[in-house]
């Protein structure tokens, strides 16, 4: 007998009895998972296994035969399992893979064979609930992947922004301190800003706001970054005039010192001290301390002075660059229009020409070359309803024409009548066009011209001919886009239209000329 082989690609167990469409026989059942046996090997003592339970009873080597002991048959060494002795059950696998089998899970409605189940079917049912890996959630085999990628709650994301991993749960999380997380500006409106730089933007945005420089001397104003050099120009004179009084406030004290017992406030510095503050008792040095001081607060403010000068001076060279960027800016926008000016044209004569072709395209599609041209006409009642209330009285049909480098004709019909024909009757005229091959015709058009209303049911249908008037200009060679219509104003009474008429079916008549 053929030892087993333990690298056999088979490692699943037994097959399910509700597989099964009918009852299982005894014999095709493993002796140790007690389901329909999948790629059988027989032992020693006749008893059946599924090679993948055989393997896992033998993994540690030989072992008795339950099935023989149960039976109360057992027999050394009969009855020993020894993966030595058994073989490849073949002959009860090909029963079993010929039994009828069925599909176990709801909603699916798959039969045939157990061969069939387990090449074809099994494990990939669309019906299969199967176990998602990281929540444990069951799911539908075909809804796996959904699931995977946007339900399941313990699935593991890559930040879009910084690329670090994390598990879904923990989005907001992580979107909170995410470095490379996009944030807008309340001021200037910019957006996708990285959190890491939001606070360089903010120092340098042009919409955030801020006091003025100025403020120490009294400037209330508050303004945006991009316009403090705006207001330091425009609020030059109001800097200084609140300078103003600190300069000569300064002058003063320097001409009269302060008494020594007394508070005195510091008018440079707005700070008040103490009597014997900063004061020796020796008079004279106090004087000369206090004037090296208001000295040096001289000296300081003059040197604002200084800087208030050069920004004045900067601001006028800023402001003739921005004229000139503004002329430049506005040249640029004129030659942009006259751009978009050319373009709309552009377009316009694209547009005309789409049209143009467009109704060639019509006239191709129902155009004939014999001389013989059936009109369909559907939606009759509608149109005739139109042309009683005068929206569309008269309509032309497709040109056509006598032949390949022939006459260019159409039809133009009056659903409601025209001339003697107004509310009566159908008129229906005949019209000459303008075509590409006229000079090479004759003149006038002299060729009998028959209408005719079909009777759909081919019995009698409303015929009208006629020989042209080679006087009139009707039939004279085209010098517009067509002729002057002649036909027939009473070609068919309305009466015959009305009711089950033969001559109007499915809301359509033809007119064959």
């Amino acid at each position: 007998m053929a030892r087993i082989s333990l690298d056999c690609p088979s490692s699943l167990p037994g097959i399910p009895l509700s597989v099964l469409s009918v009852p299982m026989e005894n014999k095709y059942k493993c002796q140790q998972c007690l389901q329909v046996l999948r790629k059988p090997v027989q032992a020693q003592c006749g008893h059946r296994f599924c090679i993948h339970c055989f393997k896992q009873l033998t993994s540690s080597g030989p072992k008795p035969c339950e099935a023989c002991r149960q039976e109360e048959i057992y027999e050394e060494p009969i009855s020993i399992l020894n993966s030595n002795e058994a073989f490849p059950d073949n002959a009860a696998g090909r029963e079993i893979a010929s039994l009828p089998a069925r599909c176990l899970n709801q909603g699916c409605s798959w039969t045939g064979s157990i061969k069939e189940y387990e090449a074809q079917h099994e494990g990939r049912c669309e019906f299969e609930r199967v176990q998602c890996e990281a929540c444990q959630t069951s799911v539908l085999r075909t809804e796996k992947d959904r699931h995977n990628e946007r339900e399941c709650e313990a699935r593991t994301l890559n930040c879009k922004y910084c690329k670090v991993t994390f598990n879904f749960k923990d989005i907001k999380a992580h979107d909170e301190i995410c470095l490379k997380f996009p944030l807008q500006c309340k001021d200037c409106g910019k957006k996708k800003i990285p959190r890491e730089k939001f606070s360089d933007h903010m120092r340098t945005c042009a919409k955030s706001k801020s006091a003025c420089p100025f403020s120490e001397v009294g400037c209330k104003s508050v303004i945006e970054n991009g316009k403090l050099s705006d207001h330091e120009h425009s609020s030059t004179m109001e800097h200084l005039r609140l300078l103003l009084p600190m300069v000569l406030s300064m002058a003063r004290t320097r001409a009269e010192a302060p008494g020594l017992g007394e508070w005195q406030e510091d008018s440079g510095l707005g700070l008040y001290r103490a009597p014997g503050e900063g004061v020796s008792i020796d008079g004279g040095a106090a004087a000369s301390s206090q004037s090296v001081d208001l000295g040096k607060k001289v000296n300081a403010l003059e040197n604002i002075v200084c800087v208030l000068n050069r920004e004045v001076e900067r601001s006028s060279v800023t402001l003739e660059a921005f004229s000139h960027q503004h002329r430049l800016d506005q040249e640029k926008s004129e030659n942009l229009s006259n751009k978009v000016r050319q373009l709309e044209r552009t377009v316009a004569m694209r547009d005309l020409q789409l049209s143009e072709t467009e109704q060639v395209v019509r006239e191709l599609q129902f155009c004939t070359y014999d001389g013989i041209f059936v009109w369909k006409i559907s939606d009759f009642s509608r149109r005739r309803q139109d042309a009683v209330a005068g929206r569309t009285p008269a309509m032309f049909s497709p040109a056509f024409y006598s032949s390949k480098y022939g006459y260019k004709m159409c039809l133009r019909l009056y659903l409601n009548g025209d001339g003697t024909g107004r509310g009566t009757h159908l008129s229906l005229f005949f019209v000459i066009m303008r075509g590409n091959c006229d000079a090479l015709l004759k003149w006038p058009f002299s060729q009998k011209v028959t209408l005719m209303l079909l009777d759909q049911n081919n019995r009698e249908h409303i015929i009208d001919a006629f020989r042209p008037d080679v006087t009139s200009t009707s039939f004279q060679k085209p010098i517009s886009e067509m002729n002057i219509a002649s036909g027939c104003p009473l070609f068919c009474p309305l009466a015959k239209l009305a009711g089950k008429s033969p001559y109007l079916r499915e809301d359509t008549i033809f007119i064959v000329l």
